[in-house]
Formats: C-alpha cells, sequence, structure tokens
C-alpha cells in the first residue's frame, strides 16, 4: 500500500480563537512539505489535527498508511533508562530491531541513562529512533530541529530524504530553515482566520 495522506478544508479553532480556515493538503508516496508560520499560529495543532490526535474545526483528513509524529512530548518512561524506554515501544509497536537507528543517532553509548538525564537534544534524537524503528510511512514531524545540534541537524535532515526517496510522506512544521527533498510550502498565514 502506498502512503497518502489529504487534509481538505481543514479550519482550527482553540478555545474561542479561529487559528486557520481553508486549508487543504495532499501528499503522496515521496512527497515532503514545510509547514511554517509564526509561534502560535498553530504548526502544532495542525500537526496534531493530521495525526488524529485532535479533531478540526471544520474539514476531513483522509489518510492511508500508518503514521508516527514527533513533537515535543517525549513518550518515553523518564525513570527508565532510554535502552529499556526504547525496548518498551519496541514491544508495544512490533517494531524492528533499533540497531541501525541507535547508531546513525549516536544513542548507543547512551542506552543505559535514565530517560531524564538525558538532555534536549539527546531526548529528540530518542524519539527520532522510536520513529525509525517503528517503520511508518508517513512522518509527522512538529520542530523537529529544535534542541539538535548541527551535526544532529544535518543526520535528520538526510534521513527525511531518505525516508522520501524511499517512498515515505515527512510533513514537517517548523519555523527553522530545514533542508527537505522538494517541499511543497504552506504558509499558515495564509490561511489565517
Amino acid at each position: 500500500m502506498q502512503a497518502h495522506l489529504v487534509a481538505k478544508d481543514i479550519a482550527c479553532r482553540r478555545g474561542e480563537r479561529l487559528l486557520f480556515r481553508g486549508l487543504t493538503l495532499e501528499c503522496g508516496a515521496g512527497d515532503a512539505c514545510h509547514v511554517t508560520g509564526a509561534n502560535g499560529i498553530g504548526k502544532s495543532s495542525l500537526m496534531r489535527i493530521l495525526a488524529g490526535l485532535l479533531r478540526p474545526y471544520a474539514g476531513k483528513v483522509d489518510r492511508k498508511g500508518a503514521m508516527g509524529l514527533v513533537d515535543e512530548r517525549l513518550a518515553f518512561d523518564a525513570n527508565l533508562p532510554l535502552g529499556k524506554a526504547l525496548a518498551f515501544w519496541q514491544r508495544i509497536d512490533g517494531c524492528r530491531e533499533p540497531g541501525r537507528a541507535l547508531e546513525l543517532l549516536q544513542l548507543g553509548p547512551l542506552m543505559d541513562v535514565p530517560v531524564r538525564y538525558l538532555s534536549t537534544g539527546q531526548k529528540k534524537r530518542a524519539a527520532l529512533a522510536r520513529l525509525l524503528i517503528r517503520g511508518c510511512p508517513i512522518w509527522l514531524l512538529d520542530e523537529p530541529l529544535n534542541g539538535l545540534d548541527s551535526q544532529a541537524q544535518k543526520t535528520f535532515e538526510t534521513l527525511i530524504e531518505q525516508h522520501c526517496a524511499g517512498g515515505g510522506i515527512a510533513i514537517v512544521a517548523s519555523h527553522q530553515h530545514i533542508a527537505l527533498p522538494s517541499p511543497t510550502r504552506v504558509e499558515l498565514a495564509e490561511f489565517a482566520a
């Protein structure tokens, strides 16, 4: 099955405030999309709508293929060593061995370190490792470069490029520049209510 994601005429309301409306987006196998906009405009809300974690105020999202979301919420038990935290999700998600992901993201030496002691960048790399071992065709990445040093940023940009070259989809919400393979650009200010 080829991955596909379509968001049609999406509107997002948070509390009494309508953040954006009329947003339509379509991504197929190999596509990358860069969602940009100022803080508070609704980038994270859009990502949660696409992931099915937040209901749109209007519009509809259709998706084919498993999806993985990386955002500021770290889905690891802070008291477990990183290796055990990743192993927990490996069992739950039924995913592949994390060996290559750990090597690419330089996490091997941190496997015995409790998650609570990891730096911001190390936690972000751990979340990215979990995404890699899940093997999801659709990646939703909310500010993925935050907390990463320049080497980790380049590694992650390369991983996105490889993912898309292999038929995956990457939707990246970020106010930062990120190198993506031939991205569609969506500026949320154009849809502001």
